[in-house]
């Protein structure tokens, strides 16, 4: 079952659950009116906490076909618009195997980023200009990725029983600012990918069981009509499983929590001003949302090249000057470019 929240139209453009279907929405507040939330986030925990019991009776108002809503006539929100825990995977992805391994690791993203379908991912005005102890940002990016949508209180999960703490999927885009190459600005405290709206989640959530295996989901990404991310999650180095031991061994993972499976990095690209980008998370949906920058920057269009770039394009580049005989870049071969490419093209 495919859950989301949305306004409009009527009920004082109140935030309602809906069942999605291929044809729109139908409005589950019925079946839910015996829920007391206190927000929209703490109504879909409360779905999450009673769907067993729920889920019969939204199955009977989504099969009424005089129900159904069109999308285009109302406001589809993000799914979980303030989730306790945004948790995300820190380079999660193998990438066609040209990384050594890496512990896993996560880092906490701001809740109050979060932004859902048809919002504007705004870009804020600060520059390469000195920013308190170093530089600022040169270039945001997206990351596309799968978003584990969680239930609890959960503690201590065995691998084997991450089912018990996963309620389903949704899609996650981790907007990023960059310093020097595809570094994380203030990666220490990841304070780069926490600006107000650079955490789009959508546009629903699919219930576990008819997601099957997240580790077989496929995930694409695209600006302005352009594919850029395209992967398959059975390419992350920690699979699911591992990633709920892990989290849960460290705190206790409530319903509503949300935990970013990290992206594969080959098809990372810029945002700027004016561009409309498409998340679309196989089993899940797709999510549509603007881009504005008040500064109005512009980057090369292209997906990212330059040092430690896991591209196939550049890949097989850096292979062959190796094969030329080319010297080493100073740094190890990560950091060969492909002539021509300026990753400051800023104008």
């Amino acid at each position: 079952m495919r859950i989301g929240l949305f306004e409009g139209p009527g009920a004082d453009h109140r935030i309602r659950a809906g069942v999605l279907t291929d044809q729109g929405i139908v409005d589950v507040s019925e079946a839910s009116a015996h829920l007391v939330p206190h927000s929209p986030q703490h109504l879909m925990a409360q779905i999450i906490d009673h769907f067993d019991e729920l889920r019969p009776e939204f199955e009977r108002l989504a099969a009424d076909s005089a129900a159904l809503l069109p999308l285009d006539v109302v406001r589809l929100r993000p799914p979980l618009p303030r989730p306790g825990k945004f948790l995300n995977c820190i380079a999660n992805y193998w990438e066609h195997a040209q990384r050594a391994p890496r512990a896993l690791n996560m880092f906490l993203k701001n809740s109050d980023a979060v932004i859902g379908d048809g919002d504007t991912i705004v870009l804020p005005e600060i520059t390469e200009a000195p920013f308190y102890d170093g530089p600022g940002p040169y270039v945001f990016q997206h990351e596309a990725e799968l978003g584990l949508v969680l239930k609890g209180p959960t503690k201590n999960v065995k691998e084997a029983d991450w089912r018990r703490a996963v309620f389903g999927c949704t899609g996650v885009i981790d907007v990023s600012a960059r310093v020097e190459g595809r570094s994380s600005w203030r990666q220490g405290s990841w304070m780069g990918k926490s600006f107000d709206t650079f955490g789009p989640i959508g546009p629903c959530i699919t219930t576990l069981d008819e997601i099957g295996d997240p580790n077989q989901l496929r995930i694409r990404f695209y600006n302005n009509g352009a594919l850029y991310h395209d992967y398959v999650t059975d390419d992350m180095e920690h699979k699911v499983p591992q990633l709920i031991h892990f989290a849960s061994t460290i705190m206790t993972l409530n319903s509503g929590d949300i935990i970013s499976c990290g992206t594969n990095h080959e098809g990372l690209g810029p945002l700027q001003d004016g561009e409309v980008v498409e998340l679309e998370v196989e089993k899940v949906g797709r999510m549509r949302l603007s881009v504005r920058d008040p500064l109005r920057r512009q980057w090369a269009r292209s997906i990212y090249m330059g040092p430690n770039a896991t591209a196939q394009q550049v890949v097989a580049l850096r292979r062959e000057a190796q094969a030329r005989g080319e010297p080493e870049p100073e740094g190890g071969w990560q950091n060969w470019v492909p002539p021509g490419w300026e990753g400051r093209t800023y104008k």
